[in-house]
């Protein structure tokens, strides 16, 4: 068996943590939390590795742990995550900033389990048909015009479904259905559930452009495709990261092979979970 495949099948079995890596927000107080963390584990013999951690720990908010899974979308098949919040309740984060030390000991007894949640994949294709860019989305992915309104056909699977005008459109994870797509009135799906969800941004419906209005949820094995009308550079959005693209041809949207998996120490149901940071 090769190293590679026996610390997959070790990260699978959630009984094996060794080295550790700590993602803050950069705030005083979440410095002065990391080094307090850091130092306890130390203590307990677990090594700190930035490069090639099995457990990556996020201190701050959703938008530390998004940080986090971008800076280790390289390995998730051999890094988990938990997250500790400072300020507000994170959606993401399991632990507050008082229940430090129960989570170090939780790690150190090796007791959790590991669950895993699907993520969306981006595919921009240019009209050369030879460049592409691949991305990995936690939360969503948006598209919108640099210039004015966007102005797309939507298709799935390839076949034609409706043609859009309007400020842009939301693809979301069942996880970052939660986020941007609830301020937008989808739905809110289980991260059990392999599939993603398109919402529109603010569409324009008339003669011409026609839409079906309310958000699409797709099955694992579908694909939605946009293609923007003739020379429009489109702003693509992943999580926290925004870039702009010329000469798109298309951009492809699904659910990604790839899974996050989450160190879980304790129950925290999804429900339960979505009950705590919208109801309270």
């Amino acid at each position: 068996m090769s190293q590679n495949m026996q610390q997959m099948k070790e990260a699978a079995s959630g009984k094996r943590l060794r080295k550790f890596a700590i993602e803050n927000r950069g705030d005083t107080f979440s410095k002065a939390l990391q080094t307090q963390i850091c130092a306890q584990l130390q203590k307990h013999q677990l090594i700190y590795d930035e490069v090639q951690p099995d457990l990556v720990i996020s201190v701050g908010g959703d938008g530390t742990l998004l940080q986090a899974f971008h800076h280790y979308s390289n390995r998730l098949n051999l890094t988990a995550f938990v997250g500790v919040h400072t300020g507000h309740l994170g959606f993401y984060a399991d632990w507050t900033a008082e229940e430090v030390d129960e989570l170090v000991q939780s790690i150190v007894s090796g007791n959790f389990d590991i669950v895993a949640y699907p993520l969306l994949s981006v595919a921009i294709e240019y009209e050369d048909q030879v460049r592409a860019k691949h991305f990995l989305a936690l939360n969503e992915c948006t598209v919108r015009s640099v210039d004015g309104l966007l102005v797309a056909d939507v298709l799935i699977k390839g076949e034609k479904f409706e043609s859009f005008r309007g400020d842009g459109l939301c693809f979301s994870t069942p996880t970052g259905s939660t986020a941007y797509n609830k301020g937008l009135s989808g739905a809110i799906i289980h991260p059990s559930l392999a599939t993603f969800q398109l919402t529109e941004i603010a569409s324009i419906n008339n003669r011409v452009f026609r839409t079906v209005g309310s958000p699409l949820i797709l099955p694992r094995h579908h694909y939605c495709q946009v293609v923007p009308g003739t020379d429009q550079s489109l702003k693509v959005t992943v999580d926290h990261l925004s870039s702009i693209h010329h000469q798109i041809r298309q951009v492809e949207f699904g659910v990604a092979d790839e899974k996050i998996r989450f160190a879980r120490f304790r129950r925290f149901p999804f429900w339960r979970r979505v009950r705590d940071s919208f109801i309270g």
